[in-house]
């Protein structure tokens, strides 16, 4: 079955950076779009950054220019390189994927930044 597993969240000053990580099984990695999205407390949760599986990316006005997010296929994971970060920034950050038959989604990783 398909599993998303995020790691790499934590505690961090404003101005720092973190790299989520989200480890895929159960499905064929390198021929699908991954998403990284996030819920801060209280908010919807939101669409961050997302990758072909061509490789070409698309971020959220709020994040553009300080996340990156990319994949190797070989290890089926797909990343997510926050810079800059922001008081913000803070959220539970999930992996997604998309398939015909409905959408996964990772357990979430928490990600605070302090000011």
């Amino acid at each position: 079955q398909v599993q998303l597993v995020e790691s790499g969240g934590g505690l961090v000053q404003a101005g720092g950076s973190l790299r989520l990580s989200c480890a895929a099984s159960g499905f064929t990695f390198s021929s699908y779009a991954m998403h990284w999205y996030r819920q801060a407390p209280g908010k919807q949760r939101e669409l961050v950054a997302t990758i072909t599986r061509g490789g070409n990316t698309n971020y959220a006005d709020s994040v553009q220019g300080r996340f990156t997010i990319s994949r190797d296929n070989s290890k089926k994971t797909v990343y997510l390189q926050m810079n800059s970060l922001k008081v913000a920034d803070t959220a539970v950050y999930y992996c997604n994927v998309r398939r015909i038959e409905g959408e996964y989604w990772g357990q979430g990783t928490q990600v605070t930044v302090s000011s």
